[in-house]
């Protein structure tokens, strides 16, 4: 079942640059930061708020590390901008097939790894009214963050 929107995904040219418009315009900071190279981006999650459920919610920062990479792909098409919604769910596992039974595309036979340790796949935006929408499992280790 899914909980919560768990981030927002916003691709960008400059991630230093675009975390210092979003620390000096609405004080957002950095709450963790890292490179996934899977996925070929270098990204920042901004912290906006905790959730009834535990978890939290976040801007996700994304710069691509590669042309090449999916965000890298987008960011050369669409400029920056929302790249992508995300919700948590306790069972991306279980949730990704219940979603696939209903005829929505399921971008990944087996979830990822995605930041600060989650597990994630991805929905085909076609299906989603043309939104790429996430699926996120935290951590167990972490379970107020993404």
């Amino acid at each position: 079942m899914l909980t919560r929107i768990d981030h927002i995904g916003i691709a960008c040219f400059d991630l230093d640059r675009t975390v210092e418009f979003y620390r000096a315009t609405y004080g957002f900071e950095v709450f963790h930061s890292e490179v996934n190279e899977e996925q070929g981006v270098r990204e920042a999650m901004l912290k906006i708020n905790e959730t009834s459920d535990g978890g939290a919610s976040y801007l996700q920062l994304l710069e691509p590390t590669r042309e090449d990479s999916a965000v890298g792909k987008w960011l050369a098409k669409n400029g920056e901008g929302v790249h992508h919604i995300a919700f948590g769910t306790a069972d991306v596992d279980t949730d990704a097939a219940d979603i696939r039974d209903k005829g929505v595309r399921v971008l990944y036979d087996e979830p990822r790894k995605g930041s600060m340790g989650s597990r994630i796949t991805f929905l085909h935006p076609k299906d989603c009214h043309g939104v790429l929408t996430e699926l996120v499992t935290a951590a167990p280790s972490a379970p107020d963050e993404h």
